[in-house]
Protein backbone atom coordinates (compact mmCIF):
# COMPACT_ATOMS: atom_id res chain seq x y z
CA UNK A 1 0.00 0.00 0.00
CA UNK A 2 1.35 2.82 -1.01
CA UNK A 3 1.39 6.27 0.90
CA UNK A 4 -0.44 9.25 -0.58
CA UNK A 5 -0.83 13.10 -0.50
CA UNK A 6 -4.41 14.16 -0.85
CA UNK A 7 -4.55 16.86 -4.02
CA UNK A 8 -8.18 16.58 -4.45
CA UNK A 9 -10.08 19.23 -5.87
CA UNK A 10 -13.37 20.05 -3.35
CA UNK A 11 -16.44 18.01 -4.66
CA UNK A 12 -18.96 21.00 -5.20
CA UNK A 13 -22.25 21.42 -3.79
CA UNK A 14 -21.70 19.82 -0.27
CA UNK A 15 -24.75 21.49 1.18
CA UNK A 16 -26.72 19.95 -1.73
CA UNK A 17 -26.01 16.33 -1.02
CA UNK A 18 -26.86 17.12 2.49
CA UNK A 19 -30.05 18.69 1.84
CA UNK A 20 -30.91 15.46 -1.02
CA UNK A 21 -29.79 12.91 1.90
CA UNK A 22 -32.39 14.38 4.43
CA UNK A 23 -34.92 14.30 1.96
CA UNK A 24 -34.52 11.08 0.73
CA UNK A 25 -34.34 9.94 4.09
CA UNK A 26 -37.85 11.47 5.33
CA UNK A 27 -38.93 9.46 2.28
CA UNK A 28 -38.31 11.66 -0.71
CA UNK A 29 -37.70 9.17 -3.52
CA UNK A 30 -37.22 11.96 -6.21
CA UNK A 31 -34.11 13.27 -4.20
CA UNK A 32 -32.91 10.18 -4.88
CA UNK A 33 -32.44 11.26 -8.73
CA UNK A 34 -30.59 14.62 -7.69
CA UNK A 35 -28.87 13.22 -5.64
CA UNK A 36 -27.33 10.32 -8.02
CA UNK A 37 -26.54 13.37 -10.30
CA UNK A 38 -24.15 14.72 -7.94
CA UNK A 39 -22.34 11.67 -6.07
CA UNK A 40 -22.34 9.61 -9.66
CA UNK A 41 -19.62 11.07 -10.88
CA UNK A 42 -17.42 11.02 -8.13
CA UNK A 43 -18.35 7.31 -7.21
CA UNK A 44 -17.97 6.60 -10.83
CA UNK A 45 -14.22 7.73 -10.53
CA UNK A 46 -13.82 5.88 -7.40
CA UNK A 47 -14.90 2.56 -8.86
CA UNK A 48 -12.14 3.02 -11.91
CA UNK A 49 -9.58 3.97 -9.87
CA UNK A 50 -9.91 -0.01 -8.15
CA UNK A 51 -10.87 -1.17 -11.31
CA UNK A 52 -7.88 0.04 -13.84
CA UNK A 53 -5.17 -2.72 -13.07
CA UNK A 54 -7.48 -5.42 -12.74
CA UNK A 55 -6.29 -8.20 -15.09
CA UNK A 56 -7.52 -8.65 -18.91
CA UNK A 57 -10.81 -10.33 -19.33
CA UNK A 58 -12.72 -8.44 -16.54
CA UNK A 59 -16.26 -8.65 -16.46
CA UNK A 60 -16.59 -5.68 -14.04
CA UNK A 61 -16.83 -2.01 -15.32
CA UNK A 62 -16.88 1.01 -13.38
CA UNK A 63 -20.58 1.98 -13.90
CA UNK A 64 -22.09 -1.31 -13.32
CA UNK A 65 -19.85 -1.34 -9.36
CA UNK A 66 -21.44 2.08 -9.16
CA UNK A 67 -25.10 0.95 -10.23
CA UNK A 68 -25.38 -1.97 -8.35
CA UNK A 69 -23.84 -0.33 -5.04
CA UNK A 70 -26.46 2.48 -5.55
CA UNK A 71 -29.21 -0.41 -5.78
CA UNK A 72 -27.83 -2.03 -1.83
CA UNK A 73 -27.51 1.40 -0.95
CA UNK A 74 -30.98 1.97 -1.70
CA UNK A 75 -32.19 -0.95 0.17
CA UNK A 76 -30.51 0.64 3.32
CA UNK A 77 -32.98 0.30 5.92
CA UNK A 78 -31.63 3.33 7.68
CA UNK A 79 -30.65 6.25 5.54
CA UNK A 80 -29.97 8.34 8.39
CA UNK A 81 -26.71 9.85 6.84
CA UNK A 82 -25.52 13.36 8.07
CA UNK A 83 -23.77 14.66 5.14
CA UNK A 84 -21.68 13.89 1.93
CA UNK A 85 -18.75 12.31 4.20
CA UNK A 86 -20.87 10.15 6.34
CA UNK A 87 -23.16 8.76 2.85
CA UNK A 88 -19.40 8.50 1.05
CA UNK A 89 -18.51 5.86 4.41
CA UNK A 90 -21.38 3.88 4.19
CA UNK A 91 -20.74 3.35 0.23
CA UNK A 92 -16.90 2.68 0.95
CA UNK A 93 -18.77 -0.36 2.62
CA UNK A 94 -21.20 -1.50 0.34
CA UNK A 95 -18.50 -1.02 -2.56
CA UNK A 96 -16.33 -3.53 -0.50
CA UNK A 97 -19.10 -5.92 -0.28
CA UNK A 98 -19.96 -5.82 -4.41
CA UNK A 99 -16.47 -6.11 -5.69
CA UNK A 100 -16.06 -9.14 -2.72
CA UNK A 101 -19.10 -10.71 -3.79
CA UNK A 102 -17.95 -10.22 -7.82
CA UNK A 103 -14.44 -11.43 -6.68
CA UNK A 104 -16.23 -15.12 -4.99
CA UNK A 105 -18.59 -15.43 -8.11
CA UNK A 106 -15.76 -14.99 -10.92
CA UNK A 107 -13.44 -17.31 -8.76
CA UNK A 108 -16.24 -19.54 -8.30
CA UNK A 109 -16.71 -19.74 -12.44
CA UNK A 110 -13.18 -20.13 -12.78
CA UNK A 111 -12.71 -22.89 -10.35
CA UNK A 112 -10.29 -20.85 -8.66
CA UNK A 113 -8.45 -19.29 -11.68
CA UNK A 114 -8.67 -15.81 -12.79
CA UNK A 115 -8.98 -14.38 -9.14
CA UNK A 116 -10.19 -10.84 -9.12
CA UNK A 117 -7.23 -8.44 -8.49
CA UNK A 118 -7.39 -4.95 -7.21
CA UNK A 119 -4.27 -2.39 -6.69
CA UNK A 120 -3.66 -2.02 -2.81
CA UNK A 121 -3.36 1.30 -2.20
CA UNK A 122 -6.15 4.19 -1.39
CA UNK A 123 -8.43 5.22 -4.00
CA UNK A 124 -6.64 8.30 -4.66
CA UNK A 125 -3.44 7.06 -5.10
CA UNK A 126 -0.87 8.79 -7.55
CA UNK A 127 1.45 6.06 -7.10
CA UNK A 128 1.25 3.09 -8.88
CA UNK A 129 1.39 0.09 -6.29
CA UNK A 130 1.39 -4.11 -6.47
CA UNK A 131 -1.47 -6.08 -7.42
CA UNK A 132 -3.34 -8.44 -4.83
CA UNK A 133 -5.96 -10.43 -4.62
CA UNK A 134 -9.60 -9.14 -3.55
CA UNK A 135 -10.67 -11.93 -1.20
CA UNK A 136 -7.21 -11.83 0.42
CA UNK A 137 -7.38 -8.23 0.54
CA UNK A 138 -10.92 -8.56 2.48
CA UNK A 139 -10.06 -11.41 5.03
CA UNK A 140 -7.10 -9.41 5.70
CA UNK A 141 -9.36 -6.54 6.74
CA UNK A 142 -11.32 -8.61 8.63
CA UNK A 143 -8.86 -10.63 10.86
CA UNK A 144 -7.48 -6.39 11.14
CA UNK A 145 -11.21 -5.76 12.27
CA UNK A 146 -10.50 -7.95 15.15
CA UNK A 147 -7.51 -6.35 16.49
CA UNK A 148 -8.21 -2.95 15.96
CA UNK A 149 -11.45 -2.18 14.69
CA UNK A 150 -10.73 1.53 13.99
CA UNK A 151 -7.48 0.41 11.94
CA UNK A 152 -9.60 -1.50 9.53
CA UNK A 153 -12.18 1.19 9.48
CA UNK A 154 -9.58 3.87 8.12
CA UNK A 155 -8.29 1.49 5.32
CA UNK A 156 -11.82 0.55 4.56
CA UNK A 157 -12.63 4.69 4.43
CA UNK A 158 -9.28 5.28 2.75
CA UNK A 159 -8.79 2.60 0.24
CA UNK A 160 -12.70 1.80 -0.59
CA UNK A 161 -14.33 5.33 -0.33
CA UNK A 162 -11.29 7.32 -1.10
CA UNK A 163 -11.67 10.18 1.77
CA UNK A 164 -8.99 12.04 2.38
CA UNK A 165 -7.50 11.91 5.67
CA UNK A 166 -9.20 14.76 6.93
CA UNK A 167 -12.86 13.08 5.84
CA UNK A 168 -11.53 9.97 7.39
CA UNK A 169 -11.03 12.20 10.90
CA UNK A 170 -13.98 13.08 10.76
CA UNK A 171 -16.18 10.05 10.00
CA UNK A 172 -13.78 7.99 12.90
CA UNK A 173 -14.02 10.89 15.00
CA UNK A 174 -10.12 11.31 15.62
CA UNK A 175 -7.59 13.89 15.05
CA UNK A 176 -6.21 14.33 11.51
CA UNK A 177 -2.45 13.24 13.29
CA UNK A 178 -4.28 10.26 14.63
CA UNK A 179 -5.43 8.81 11.34
CA UNK A 180 -2.14 9.67 9.41
CA UNK A 181 -0.53 7.63 12.44
CA UNK A 182 -3.01 4.74 11.92
CA UNK A 183 -2.83 4.49 8.23
CA UNK A 184 0.69 4.12 8.46
CA UNK A 185 0.28 1.17 10.86
CA UNK A 186 -2.43 -0.36 8.84
CA UNK A 187 -0.69 -0.25 5.81
CA UNK A 188 2.18 -2.48 7.18
CA UNK A 189 0.26 -4.94 9.02
CA UNK A 190 -1.45 -5.93 6.25
CA UNK A 191 1.17 -5.47 3.75
CA UNK A 192 3.28 -7.63 6.28
CA UNK A 193 0.03 -10.10 6.46
CA UNK A 194 -0.65 -10.43 2.54
CA UNK A 195 3.44 -11.20 2.26
CA UNK A 196 2.40 -14.51 4.69
CA UNK A 197 3.88 -13.10 7.74
CA UNK A 198 2.40 -13.14 10.98
CA UNK A 199 2.25 -9.71 12.51
CA UNK A 200 1.46 -8.84 16.14
CA UNK A 201 -1.25 -6.58 16.35
CA UNK A 202 -2.46 -3.38 14.30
Amino acid sequence: MSETHDARTPVPRDHDVTRLLHEWAGGDEQALAGLIEIVYPELCRIAAQHLRRERQGHTLQPTALVNEAFLRLAQQPDKQWNDRTHFFAVAARIVRHVLVDHARAREASKRGSGAFTVVLTDAVAQVPAPEVNLLDLDTALKELEQLDPQHSRIVELRYFAGLSIEETAAVVGVSESSVKRDWVLAKTWIRRRMEGGAPHGA
